[in-house]
């Protein structure tokens, strides 16, 4: 039996684990369904499990911010965090890399990019930077404090995370024009979430840019993801000005999930759904 993965094998953020023994319910009411659209793809996990569970299934992977070489990439990244889990050895877990210690990792950062044009900053960012803050360049990790946040074991190879799936790397707009006219798609909707950073993102968005996403819920199959740090007033005068698509979530199903990014930084994650 293929493995598998309740969790992206590499940070992500935004990735839905929390949601992924609740996706794998959606999944059991989805009926006649041939091909699932995963828009915003993300760190994979949704198109992952989507194929775990519907093998038969065409599941279209978006791509867009090419997780795909970081998974490639996952031996060198190990090798790189061997030679930083060296580096800081003595400073306690979660204790703040200083001095010649910090100029080492840096050494070692510059030197990996040097020989090899590549480093999976947000991997090397969730080991020696605080928690959920991703930065993706030398020069923008400068400016942080480091701290010994760096795993004792290395990432799985997780060669197997991307198999089956129909792999593409497209503005979201440009793949539902292809599958919007068939009666036997899923789109998966999970954007940016509003009032977010995005700066891990390979994109740029303004506040109609996630509007406009709801135009893909209309008059199809979708499971969408928000949470309440969404911008309500705005989002009620964007309706207002677009009466024609109304409200797209009458009939979804609303489960809900606690999160936290930091210590003093909480917000809801929320899965909306109308498969039937």
């Amino acid at each position: 039996m293929k493995k598998e993965y309740l969790s992206a094998p590499l940070p992500f953020v935004g990735q839905k684990r929390m949601f992924a023994k609740e996706y794998i319910k959606v999944l059991g009411e989805v009926k006649d369904a041939k091909v699932f659209v995963d828009l915003f793809g993300g760190s994979g996990l949704l198109s992952h499990i989507t194929k775990r569970q519907c093998p038969d299934a065409t599941v279209v992977y978006n791509d867009f911010d090419n997780y795909r070489r970081r998974i490639e990439n996952i031996p060198r990244t190990n090798a790189l965090l061997v030679d930083l889990r060296n580096i800081v050895r003595g400073v306690p877990k979660h204790g703040c890399i200083k001095g010649t210690m910090r100029d080492e990792v840096f050494v070692r950062l510059e030197q990996e990019e040097r020989t090899h044009g590549y480093i999976d900053f947000i991997t090397i960012s969730s080991a020696i930077m605080f928690s959920m803050k991703y930065k993706l360049s030398i020069p923008e990790m400068k400016k942080e404090a480091l701290y010994n946040n760096i795993r004792q074991s290395d990432y799985p190879a997780a060669s197997d995370y991307l198999e089956g799936l129909t792999i593409v790397s497209c503005d979201y707009k440009v793949l539902f024009e292809k599958y919007r006219d068939r009666d036997d798609v899923v789109f998966l909707v999970d954007p940016p979430y509003l009032s977010t950073d995005v700066g891990t993102y390979n994109m740029y968005w303004k506040l109609s840019d996630y509007l406009d996403v709801l135009k893909v819920l209309v008059g199809h199959r979708y499971v969408y993801f928000t949470s309440n740090k969404s911008s309500i007033i705005e989002l009620c005068d964007w309706l207002g000005k677009n009466k024609e698509i109304g409200n797209p979530f009458i009939g979804a199903t609303r489960k809900e999930f606690n999160a936290s990014m930091n210590y003093n930084s909480h917000y809801t994650d929320i899965m909306l759904y109308n498969v039937a």
